[in-house]
């Protein structure tokens, strides 16, 4: 599935490590993380495909590359948080290819009930499945014009991961670091263009 865009993102790893680190940064979230391929992830179920797991492993590596930093696992999530929660927004593959999977099944269902001329469409035993994995880890199911919405759905996502990563800090100094990242402001540089001029 995502294996276009993981060409095309080894093939930007050489050019990425030309530029100033803060540049490739923002081209790598911009234009080679998560946002690219998420109209494959509305389309298609990925949920448990390799794809996603690889094109995210190898968004690791080049964002290590950038960094010169080679990550454990709590800092790779870390850096994948949105920006409010001490990231760096770089969004992983993996974390949304449940929320944007439903979020277009939910909202085609009226679409799906014109084409059928007011029948109900036979309910779809794989994104009930997936509403279900879904719902055992954030609680409530989705309904109305939430249920319609990928934002709804996402939401519960990174606040397990920010939870993670939290209870991973385990020194004194890793904490306050997190808490300073997490602070008002401190991530505007992220998202400022780099314009010398």
């Amino acid at each position: 599935m995502t294996s276009g865009w993981s060409s095309d993102l080894s093939r930007a790893v050489d050019r990425l490590c030309l530029v100033g680190a803060q540049d490739a940064l923002i081209l790598l979230r911009a234009s080679f993380s998560a946002p690219p391929v998420q109209h494959l992830l509305r389309c298609s179920p990925s949920v448990d495909a390799c794809g996603p797991q690889t094109f995210d492993d190898l968004l690791k590596s080049v964002f290590s590359r950038i960094t010169n930093n080679t990550l454990c696992d709590s800092q790779w999530l870390q850096a994948s948080l949105h920006i409010k929660f001490g990231g760096l927004g770089i969004r992983r593959v993996t974390s949304f290819a449940l929320p944007a999977f439903l979020a277009s099944a939910t909202s085609s269902l009226l679409l799906q009930e014109e084409i059928l001329g007011g029948l109900q469409p036979l309910p779809d035993e794989l994104v009930e499945s997936l509403r279900c994995h879904w719902v055992s880890f954030s609680g409530a199911p989705l309904s109305g014009q939430l249920a319609s919405k990928q934002s709804s759905w996402d939401r519960p996502g990174p606040l397990v991961d920010s939870a993670t990563v939290e209870e991973s800090q385990t020194s004194p100094f890793q904490r306050a670091s997190l808490l300073a990242a997490r602070a008002t402001h401190s991530g505007d540089w992220l998202l400022a263009l780099p314009i010398t001029a």
